[in-house]
């Protein structure tokens, strides 16, 4: 399987389809950007929109791989060869990043023990450490599965973090002792699920389109923000709109702007 070979063979599918690499990308939902990585090599298409790449230039997912068009004679042999490859590249993948991650946990794992050690040290038991304790295993069990698994882990962190928030926070409030930790921090916390739900969706249906995700990530910020600043005004008595807000409010809408410019200005071939 060879990326280069790959492209030059989209781009010849895409070319006897008479169609440009605008047109292409336009059917699949993508930037032309994108289309134009694959031909020369630089990138390979999402598995995602593999199929229906392929169903677009009339071939099959074993020519794509191959870079050119297969008998029949040798589709079994190409199919074993591409299914190979890709089976190395995943395992090489997985190997990096597992090493990655286990030297990720003993860092945390040290930083626990020199703390829990210092405290013991300095106040004879264990006190502040278990608060740094609950604080790093929150910080791991949800940095962890994106570490190990790179962006097929964003979701599992999401999910993580959903259910291990609210139990982290009541065990926080415990060890302070303060239980407006946990009161003030299970509204935010439900305010902030709902923000990062709603940009992984974005991004999950927008695809190879980034930056209008992000744009509309930038844009949701102003109403988030509000909202956070609503519910701490009826908890805390905090002011809604200070001039801090209406300056960060007008900094999101700026560079919202700039994402939504640059996704036009991609989609439509003004810039590489």
């Amino acid at each position: 399987m060879n990326q280069i070979e790959t492209g030059k063979f989209i781009a010849a599918c895409r070319k006897e389809k008479g169609m440009t690499q605008a047109q292409l990308a336009e059917k699949l939902n993508i930037t032309d950007r994108a289309v134009s990585k694959w031909e020369t090599g630089k990138s390979m298409p999402d598995s995602s929109i593999m199929l229906e790449l392929c169903n677009i230039l009339d071939v099959t997912v074993n020519e794509l791989l191959s870079g050119e068009r297969i008998e029949v004679s040798n589709y079994e042999e190409k199919a074993s060869e591409n299914l190979i490859e890709l089976k190395k590249k995943d395992e090489n993948n997985i190997n990096k990043n597992v090493v990655i991650s286990i030297i990720y946990t003993i860092t945390m794992a040290i930083g626990i023990i020199v703390c829990c050690i210092c405290d013991v040290a300095i106040t004879g038991k264990l006190t502040w450490s278990l608060i740094t304790f609950n604080s790093i295993m929150f910080a791991w069990i949800i940095s962890f599965p994106v570490i190990l698994l790179g962006k097929k882990g964003i979701l599992i962190a999401l999910t993580v973090c959903s259910i291990f928030v609210f139990p982290f926070l009541y065990i926080l409030g415990a060890l302070i002792e303060v239980r407006e930790v946990f009161a003030i921090g299970a509204v935010m916390a439900v305010i902030a699920l709902v923000f990062f739900w709603g940009i992984y969706a974005l991004f999950k249906h927008f695809k190879e389109r980034k930056m209008l995700s992000a744009g509309f990530a930038f844009l949701l910020a102003i109403p988030f923000t509000l909202l956070v600043n609503i519910s701490l005004s009826k908890m805390v008595g905090e002011p809604v709109i200070d001039i801090f807000d209406v300056i960060s409010g007008f900094v999101l809408l700026i560079v919202a702007a700039a994402f939504f410019f640059g996704d036009y200005a991609k989609k439509n071939g003004y810039v590489n």
